[in-house]
C-alpha cells in the first residue's frame, strides 16, 4: 500500500477560489488529499492540483444541478471520506432590499443555493463519509438569529438561518435513522474579505481560514452538531 492511500481524505464541495480554494490549500499541507468541486476549467484549484499531482483530484459540479450531483455520485461509487464540507454562498442582486422588496425570483435563486442545493448534497453524499467523519456546511455569523441585531442583508440572513435548521433536521434523522452519533458543523467563517465578503470586511482569508480548519480538525472529536465560528466559538442559534 502507498503513502498516498493512508492519507486521510475530504470533499470541498465549491473549491474554485476564496474560501474554499483556501481551505483545500490549508487541507493539502496538512497532508490530507483533496477532492475539489469547481463549475469550470482554469480555476485555483486546478493551479493547487498541478502543483500538488496525486493529492489533488478535480470534480465538476454545479451545486444547484442535480443531475451534475447524481452524475458525481456515480463517479465517487466505493470511494469514503473522512470529511465532508459544503462550501456554497450568494446573495441577492441587491443586499441592501429587504425582505419585502426581493423579488420573487432572486429570492428563490438565493435560497436554493445558499439552503437547498448544499443540503441536496450532504443528503446526497452522506454516505460517503466515514462513521467517524465530519460532515459540515459553511454558514454564517448572519444566519444567527440570536445576534440579529441590526437587520440588513435580510435576504442572504434568511438562507444561512434556513441552512442551518436544515442542517439541524439533517442531524437529528440520521441519528435516530442510524444509530450512529456523528460530528457535524454548521461554520461561520467570520466577515472575510472574498468576491461575497466585500472589500470592507474585517478579516483577510489568512487570517480565517487556518483557524477553521483547525477547528474543523477539533471537532472530529465532538459528535452532534455545533454552530461553530472559525476561531471554535459557539455562536447562538
Amino acid at each position: 500500500m502507498t503513502a498516498l492511500a493512508t492519507r486521510p481524505a475530504i470533499l470541498i464541495v465549491g473549491a474554485s477560489r476564496g474560501l474554499g480554494h483556501a481551505m483545500a490549500t490549508e487541507f493539502v499541507k496538512k497532508d490530507w488529499d483533496v477532492v475539489g468541486t469547481v463549475r469550470e476549467e482554469g480555476t485555483l484549484l486546478h493551479d493547487l492540483a498541478m502543483q500538488y499531482h496525486g493529492q489533488v483530484r478535480i470534480e465538476t459540479l454545479d451545486i444547484d444541478s442535480t443531475e451534475q450531483l447524481a452524475a458525481m455520485r456515480q463517479r465517487l461509487y466505493g470511494r469514503t471520506f473522512d470529511m465532508l464540507f459544503v462550501n456554497a454562498g450568494t446573495t441577492n442582486s441587491d443586499p441592501s432590499q429587504t425582505i419585502g422588496e426581493v423579488s420573487t425570483d432572486d429570492f428563490v435563486r438565493t435560497m436554493i443555493t445558499n439552503a437547498l442545493s448544499p443540503m441536496r448534497v450532504v443528503e446526497g453524499l452522506a454516505s460517503h463519509v466515514t462513521s467517524t467523519g465530519l460532515i459540515g456546511v459553511m454558514s454564517s455569523g448572519q444566519g444567527s438569529i440570536a445576534n440579529n441585531m441590526s437587520g440588513m442583508r435580510e435576504v442572504y440572513r434568511g438562507t444561512k438561518a434556513a441552512l442551518n435548521m436544515y442542517m439541524r433536521s439533517f442531524a437529528v434523522r440520521q441519528a435516530a435513522q442510524t444509530g450512529l452519533s456523528r460530528a457535524f458543523v454548521a461554520m461561520a467563517p467570520g466577515w472575510v474579505r472574498t468576491e461575497l465578503g466585500g472589500a470592507d470586511a474585517h478579516l483577510s482569508i489568512a487570517d480565517s481560514i487556518p483557524h477553521l480548519v483547525n477547528t474543523l480538525l477539533a471537532k472530529r472529536a465532538r459528535p452532534g452538531l455545533e454552530f461553530l465560528d472559525y476561531m471554535g466559538r459557539t455562536v447562538p442559534w
